[in-house]
């Protein structure tokens, strides 16, 4: 069972800019899904959904973000003026501010980066309210400057977690806090092709950072009706034009779309972070959420993966993706190889499908989070881990040729 609105109860807004959904549990998350929707933070908002889902958590989330700004700006001008992050805090233009009215066995906030943990002060009591206060920060490269202050403010955290591998160290020094290293992971139960497989009629699925060489050559093959190729048609953005992103109205039935389209797909592109913008990265290879993204739909991933011993322990099986070099003019004779050898394949979408149920659902990273912390796992965590065991047998005996 999903968790949404009908399943929780929208307090009121005590105050401006704003709201609380009460699931009645005893978690509390703070979301900016409101005032940032785009494509890149929709799986974050899902990690989200299924924490709320599984510990019927309640959620505080911002509606202005503008009002939320002004605030940043003048404590950031009175904190490196004045030095003094107690004078900041008793700034008279302050952003809007929410007092808890309970107390919680958990504060678990996700931030895409720390650009975002500015939000922590429209909660101005969360650390007293909360017993245990852990982060998850997606994305953050060691050579990005940050300002202090924004740091400063996960001091009161007990443990941050972070989703790129390079820059644990980095932010515990930064911090002064126990850090450690979060994979990613993919709403499975939403993503898998299981239990009830469909035809896979698209034969290639290419979605965001592209290259220009391997997608001319799939459009050829395209316009030649030899494939179904399925590609974004948005514009690039960015520095270089290396960015192809967007703003959804709805992030839960982005997921859905996207989950539909790799269920369906029989090829996924795959590589690891940032793979064309190796000069923003510094070539510090990280996982792209598209690996867990690919596997737990049963696709097979073609691409360059990190060259990492993480990467490689947590897609430790045959074929988990399969090597093709960024810039591929070839892909189709790639692909007419592949082909050829039918049982390879199926292997490795059943490969696919097994392993992600039991190791890559998020619900697996909030367990994680919880024996770091020496919290009891919730009963729907219990129940969505049963689940996601039942389905990883499922991919294990389903007949040949249905997946």
């Amino acid at each position: 069972m999903k968790w949404n609105n009908s399943f929780a109860r929208r307090a009121g807004t005590p105050a401006t800019g704003l709201s609380l959904t009460e699931g009645g549990g005893s978690v509390l998350q703070i979301s900016r899904r409101n005032v940032n929707r785009l494509v890149a933070y929709c799986a974050l908002y899902e990690f989200e959904d299924v924490i709320a889902e599984v510990a019927q958590a309640d959620r505080v989330e911002l509606l202005d973000l503008s009002a939320l700004e002004i605030a940043r700006k003048a404590y950031k001008l009175v904190r490196v003026l004045s030095g003094s992050q107690a004078l900041a805090h008793k700034v008279p233009l302050h952003g809007p501010q929410l007092r808890l009215s309970r107390s919680y066995e958990l504060f678990f906030p996700v931030f895409s980066n720390p650009y975002d943990v500015y939000v922590l002060t429209t909660i101005p009591d969360w650390r007293e309210r909360c017993r245990k206060a852990a982060c998850f920060i997606n994305e953050y490269w060691t050579h990005q400057y940050t300002p202090a202050y924004l740091f400063e403010l996960l001091r009161p955290f007990d443990h941050i977690f972070v989703g790129t591998e390079c820059s644990v160290d980095r932010v515990s020094q930064l911090t002064g806090r126990p850090c450690s290293y979060l994979p990613a992971a993919a709403d499975v139960l939403r993503f898998s092709a299981l239990p009830s497989p469909r035809p896979r009629f698209i034969d290639v699925s290419n979605l965001g950072r592209r290259s220009v060489t391997t997608h001319q050559a799939l459009l050829q093959l395209a316009e030649q009706r030899h494939i179904h190729y399925h590609y974004d048609t948005v514009a690039a953005s960015g520095d270089g034009l290396k960015q192809r992103t967007f703003s959804v109205d709805d992030p839960g039935a982005h997921r859905l779309l996207l989950g539909t389209i790799l269920q369906r797909s029989r090829y996924f592109i795959a590589n690891r972070a940032r793979i064309n913008e190796q000069e923003y990265a510094q070539h510090q290879d990280e996982i792209a959420f598209r690996f867990y993204e690919g596997a737990a739909a049963g696709t097979i991933m073609l691409g360059e993966a990190p060259r990492t011993d993480t990467f490689r322990r947590l897609f430790d099986w045959p074929d988990a993706v399969i090597p093709m070099p960024l810039d591929s003019a070839d892909i189709g004779n790639r692909i007419r190889e592949l082909d050829a050898h039918p049982a390879r394949l199926e292997q490795a979408r059943r490969n696919n499908l097994h392993h992600s149920a039991l190791r890559h659902d998020w619900v697996h990273r909030l367990r994680t989070v919880f024996e770091t912390l020496d919290l009891v796992p919730t009963k729907g965590m219990l129940r969505r881990e049963t689940e996601l065991r039942s389905l990883s047998q499922r991919a294990l005996d389903a007949p040949a040729g249905t997946i």
